[in-house]
Parts: structure tokens; sequence; C-alpha cells
């Protein structure tokens, strides 16, 4: 956008037609004759009808002048943004009772670790990214680290803190239940240990553990207790999700003599007493998730509670212009001097 800095130097250009009045006038000169028949009719030539030329030249001298000294200029507006990303560990309780077909009342295909994972995946890539679980969370975490803990009997660290986000939910998505009887179990004080474990190898000003499980901790070395504790001393902010009906839930089963699978009530246990401790001691929430809809209002909450830190900083660099129009005023000063003292030049 062109502008001009000290507009008021303008004024100047009113010294212009005074320039030209100036510089354009003719002296009082006079000759002699005996007779006025002598010089006959004379014709204005092309050269005495452009003698004004210099004073032309010298009043446009003064207007660019004028022009130069108010600081012609073009901007370039520009802003800076600075984004300060939150550190997340998404922790995810991957026991049997994660094969409940409860979440989504209307399709028992999809287990209750199917519809985490999905939604999981929106909560981090946003919702253009899409997901065969419908929902609208928010925008992703571009700016945020993010890494992956899953747990049972045991707990596995399955992705560190990163912004590779395409790498993370390829991880997610090869997430599944334990297979193995002997690994089957809810270590919850683990899973949220080695969380805590993770983000504390980070300088992150913001850290959460976002915990979410369908059952009662019921194995592990680690109580939910004492991780809770340890969050709380790292500065961890943790948010507890229960996923679960309350009732029973439909579980999968193969039938004992024809082999089909079959549907078997369960009964749901979620210690929301013990979830609601570790959310109250480390300063995050507690959320009750009895299907997709409320997990995804759920995964939306935290969205919002925990954004990235954004500042913008507006600048506006200048391109200045007065050079120019000092160039072209000596230009045409010179060539009023030049042609004012040959071609045009006046005698007396």
């Amino acid at each position: 956008m062109f502008e001009l800095e000290q507009p008021w130097f303008l004024l100047s250009v009113l010294l212009a037609p005074l320039v030209f009045w100036l510089l354009g006038r003719r002296g009082q000169a006079s000759v002699v004759y005996s007779d006025l028949s002598l010089t006959g009719p004379v014709s204005s030539t092309l050269r005495a009808r452009m003698a004004v030329l210099p004073a032309v030249l010298a009043a446009l001298a003064v207007v660019a002048m004028a022009v130069a000294l108010a600081r012609p200029r073009t901007g370039d507006a520009q802003s800076r943004i600075r984004r300060e990303g939150i550190a997340i560990v998404m922790v995810v309780d991957r026991s049997g009772s994660m094969n409940a077909r409860d979440l989504v009342p209307d399709d028992r295909r999809v287990n209750r670790l199917h519809v985490v994972k999905a939604l999981f995946k929106q909560f981090v890539l946003g919702d253009a990214e899409g997901g065969d679980v419908p929902a609208e969370i928010g925008r992703g975490r571009p700016d945020d680290l993010i890494g992956l803990v899953a747990f049972a009997r045991y707990a596995d660290g399955l992705c560190p803190l990163t912004l590779d986000h395409g790498n993370l939910v390829n991880i997610v998505e090869q997430l599944e239940i334990v297979s193995e009887q002997a690994e089957d179990g809810t270590a919850l004080g683990e899973g949220l240990a080695l969380a805590v474990q993770r983000l504390h190898e980070h300088r992150s000003r913001s850290k959460v553990a976002i915990l979410l499980t369908d059952g009662v901790s019921n194995v592990g070395q680690i109580t939910p207790q004492q991780a809770a504790r340890l969050a709380s001393e790292e500065g961890v902010k943790v948010y507890c999700i229960g996923a679960g009906t309350k009732g029973v839930a439909p579980v999968p089963q193969l039938h004992p003599f024809t082999g089909e699978t079959i549907f078997a009530a369960m009964p749901v246990e979620i210690d929301e007493g013990t979830l609601k401790v570790i959310a109250s001691e480390t300063g995050g929430r507690y959320f009750r998730a009895d299907n997709a809809e409320a997990l995804a209002g759920i995964y939306r909450q935290i969205d919002q509670l925990e954004r990235s830190k954004i500042t913008e900083h507006r600048f506006t660099e200048y391109e200045e212009w007065f050079g120019v129009f000092v160039a072209g005023a000596l230009c045409l000063l010179g060539a009023a001097a030049l042609l004012g003292g040959t071609f045009f030049r006046r005698l007396p």
C-alpha cells in the first residue's frame, strides 16, 4: 500500500507556480527603430512558443521535491506467529474387556477399542481426516507432542512423544486387544506411571495425560494412587475417561458346542472413585462415556481445555521511494538549466 509518512510537506507544491512565474517572465528590453515597417509582420516560431519550457521543468522539479520530502513508501504487512505446543500422552486400556460392543449400540461389530482408536485419530489429526466413527472433535493438534502408552497386565510405551502424527496414527491403528490370558488385566497405575515418565523427559510447560479405561485396577506393582502422586509432583494434568455403559455390556464369545460367535452379558465395572481421585489430585477432570457420541464430546472438551499457546506479532516492512523523486527533481532542474542556457537562452 502506497502512503506518505510526512504528507504536510506537500504544501511545498504551492511554490511551483511562483517558480514558474519568476523563471517564465520576460525582461523589459527594447530596440529603437526609425520606422516599424522595417520589421514587417513577424510570426511566432516553435522555439519562441516553447521558451517557457525551462520554467515548466523547474516548477515540476519543485513538485517532485515536495513529494520526496513527504516520504512516499510502500508497506508490506507481515505477521510472525509463535506457537507453544502441549505434551500429551494417551494412556489406553487394551485389556480383554475392551472387546465389549456397547459404545455403538446399533453395531455389534465395533468394540470399545475400535471406537477409542477412531476418535483418538480425529483428536490428533482433526475432523478433516474423517473416520469410520462419525464425530466432530476439533482442528487437530499439529503443534503438540503426542505419545501413546497402552496397558493391560503390563504397560507398554508404543510411541514416544512426537510431532510425526502420521506415524503415531499408524501405530494407533495397529493397537489390538490382548489375546493371551496371561497378559490380560488392568494395570492402571503402571500405565499412568509410564506416561508420567515419558512426559518427565520433555521440557514442555504444559503436560497432559489422557487416561482411558473400562475397568478396575487389579494388577501391577504401582497403584493408581501412587501414580497420581507421581503425576502431581511432575506437574502432569490427568484427564480420566471411564468408557462403557452402565449395567451390562455384550461381549462376543465362542459357543462351546457349535463354535459360533455369541454375545454374553458382561457386568460393567469402572472404578470411578479412583479415576476421580486421580483427576482431582492432578488438576484434571473425570469423564464418563457410555457411547461413542459421549466419548467424542469428551475429546472435544479436552481439545478446548488444552490448547496450544499462540502469540502473534504483527509488523510492517516499508520500502522508501523518496530517492526516485529526488533523482527526478535533479534531472528536471538539470534539464531546465541546460535548456535555459542554450537552446532557449534569452537576450538580454
